[in-house]
């Protein structure tokens, strides 16, 4: 009878332990809850890093590049626009009928004795259009410089004596590209029949304000959107490609960065440099695997990746987000020897999630914590009652 109290005591206290169990304080899955996530209604694929999931990879990531990306297409420097400024001249051949009058000479690629009549410099309308005397109103944006020269000569042909016409761009407002972000001085910069590249538009704007290990390119082309790292582009010559009217370029500084959680150093996103950095250097610039919590066996990296580059290990269909990207976790063991050394090769991306899980036994340890904070007072209470 005189254990009875002590009996309920401990009952009570393991009671306690065993709720405890469930709500044990813990700030992410474990392993085993990660790897049993594939079998799962809703399943994530759970791909074990290898040499081999590496080296595809990183042959991927050498795809990801503009060169790649952006097609070359014909350069439209020389196509007019609405609002470009031109400037029109108008030969006549002797004896001059229509601009007999013109006191102006002949450059040199015209007849000695030919008359020329410079019009005022005059814009583009909205409309797209020009006027030109004894032509009248003509349709100019849309047609390249030759093709206006043609039309307002057949216009004059019946009119003046065999008519040539010079037309010149003295400004243009429309064949220009806009070069914003962290360079000298954003601004837009125009086009021209050399056909300007992605550095010689950084160029012109300032360069870059921060060193350029540390820049990602941005370029947008329509409904398409890139980036590079700036090194990138200057180690590879292809990558340097010509632009095209309309284009937005945008320098960015440090704008990538992986997320760590788990029993790492510290918890919190974590910028890198826009050439990019290694699992093992996410692992050190996270402050590395906890000793005393972390299991080495459970070092994730979660990721939405494109579905053309998930190497399924499964049959079936692969979960989609609403951007058309498939949920994968990365599992690499650090128990390997050999996995230091694909840690260096394996490549983070940006919005990464690195975790690392606890170890079975700091669930141990929690446990013995709840055991001497609970079930030992609760029993230190019971034997007072004997």
């Amino acid at each position: 009878m005189r254990m009875r109290p002590v009996f309920r005591a401990g009952v009570l206290a393991s009671s306690l332990v065993c709720g405890a169990c469930a709500l044990a304080p813990t700030d992410g899955p474990a392993t085993r809850d990660i790897i049993a996530q594939q079998q799962s209604p809703a399943r994530i694929e759970v791909v074990d890093v290898t040499p081999e999931v590496v080296g595809r990879m990183r042959m991927l990531d050498t795809r990801r590049t503009f060169a790649d990306r952006f097609t070359p297409a014909p350069s439209h420097t020389d196509v007019l626009g609405r609002g470009d400024i031109v400037a029109i001249t108008i030969w006549e051949a002797p004896p001059a009928t229509l601009f007999g009058s013109s006191t102006d000479t002949a450059g040199s690629m015209a007849p000695a004795a030919a008359k020329a009549t410079a019009l005022p410099e005059q814009t583009i309308d909205s409309n797209g259009r020009l006027i030109v005397p004894f032509a009248g109103s003509v349709e100019a944006a849309g047609m390249t410089i030759p093709d206006l020269e043609s039309t307002i000569v057949g216009r004059l042909k019946s009119k003046a004596n065999e008519p040539q016409v010079l037309v010149r761009v003295i400004r243009n407002t429309t064949a220009d590209v806009t070069v914003v972000g962290d360079v000298g001085s954003s601004m837009r910069v125009p086009l021209t029949p050399k056909g300007e590249r992605l550095l010689d538009a950084l160029a012109a704007a300032g360069g870059v304000r921060q060193p350029v290990n540390k820049v990602m390119v941005q370029i947008t082309r329509g409904t398409q959107v890139f980036s590079m790292p700036l090194d990138a582009v200057i180690r590879d010559p292809r990558q340097n490609i010509a632009l095209q009217a309309g284009d937005v370029v945008t320098a960015l500084y440090q704008p990538v960065s992986f997320m760590a959680f788990g029993a790492t150093g510290k918890n919190e996103e974590i910028g890198f440099e826009g050439q990019g950095i290694s699992l093992a250097q996410a692992l050190a610039r996270s402050g590395g695997l906890l000793d005393s919590r972390a299991d080495a066996r459970g070092v994730f990296v979660f990721r939405l990746e494109d579905a053309a580059s998930v190497p399924q290990t499964q049959d079936e269909a692969l979960p989609v987000t609403a951007d058309g990207r498939v949920p994968v976790v990365y599992r690499i063991d650090m128990k390997d020897p050999a996995s230091m050394f694909i840690a260096q090769q394996f490549p983070m991306r940006d919005k990464d999630m690195l975790y690392v899980s606890n170890a079975p036994v700091a669930d141990i340890q929690k446990l013995a914590n709840l055991f001497y904070t609970v079930v030992f007072p609760a029993v230190s209470v019971g034997t007072q009652f004997r």
